[in-house]
């Protein structure tokens, strides 16, 4: 599991800032470490006071994740001041990172103004060039929608995605993410977050749709068009999706042969899993798990 820096602020909301990041790229398999730049103090009110960490401590955060871990990617959100976006710069400078992802954080949720207009000058015509992927710049509004999109993107780099297939993945993750967060009425996406729950829940155990309605109390049908609503995806492909991810974790982080994997996961037979696997993967089990530990 390679390691994916943040260089960003922190909110003690948890809504944007270090704190999101970390749930977003834990939440999808990445392993997260930070360098913070700011504090703030604020409620879901609105931001009462901020520090800016000296740029002296910026820097140390950053040299002892680089020298330590060697992240390949690299996300970048608030930096307020002029000596902290000059150690940023020469820190990616100086360590290459294969991605380099910049969050443009100007406002914050409420509309406050988080950085000068010099310093969005500085960071467009110095920092900008240095960045392999911008996201769009931040209205405000949207400022923890665009900021858990970056870290998404960020994941799926490391995971060895091309950058369109990482925005691609992101977006579908976003677009999830957006229906819980508009907490909409009715059982559509209630059901959505409950069938979320039970695929945790029950995943090594069953992989039908079936299985999933009837615990639901639902029709397959009706299920179908909830999850297709929500996130464009079969339950089908939503239950795989789950799947395949925890059994790639299985395979990258455990020294389990490829068959006790596949009867822990409720596979009748390694050669139906590897079928699975194969299927979804483009390689099987065995290859995957060997091209893993080359890129180690």
């Amino acid at each position: 599991m390679k390691p994916i820096l943040t260089i960003t602020g922190s909110d003690s909301t948890a809504g944007s800032g270090v704190q999101a990041d970390i749930k977003t790229i834990s939440e999808l398999g990445g392993y997260a470490m930070s360098a913070i730049t700011s504090i703030t103090v604020q409620t879901t009110l609105g931001i009462q006071q901020f520090y800016d960490v000296p740029a002296t401590i910026v820097a140390g955060q950053i040299d002892a994740v680089m020298n330590d871990f060697e992240p390949e990617v690299v996300k970048i959100g608030l930096i307020r001041r002029e000596d902290t976006l000059n150690v940023v710069i020469k820190a990616l400078q100086r360590y290459c990172p294969r991605h380099v992802i910049l969050d443009s954080v100007v406002l914050s949720s409420h509309g406050e103004m988080l950085i000068s207009c010099e310093m969005q000058d500085a960071i467009l015509h110095r920092l900008l060039p240095l960045c392999t992927l911008v996201v769009k710049k931040d209205d405000g509004s949207r400022h923890g929608l665009s900021n858990c999109y970056a870290s998404a993107v960020a994941v799926f780099l490391s995971q060895g995605s091309s950058p369109e297939e990482a925005e691609s993945k992101a977006m579908a993750y976003i677009n999830t993410q957006m229906m819980r967060a508009n907490d909409l009425q009715g059982r559509s996406s209630e059901l959505y977050n409950e069938l979320l729950d039970a695929i945790v829940e029950h995943h090594r155990e069953a992989s039908d749709v079936r299985f999933y309605a009837d615990l639901l109390n639902v029709s397959s049908r009706y299920l179908a068009q909830v999850t297709r609503r929500i996130s464009g995806k079969s339950p089908k492909a939503i239950i795989d999706d789950y799947l395949i991810h925890e059994i790639e974790l299985q395979l990258k982080s455990t020294d389990n042969t490829v068959q006790e994997i596949a009867y822990r996961f409720g596979f009748s037979s390694q050669a139906h899993f590897t079928k699975f696997f194969k299927k979804l993967k483009g390689v099987s089990p065995t290859e995957f798990r060997k091209s893993e530990k080359v890129k180690v």
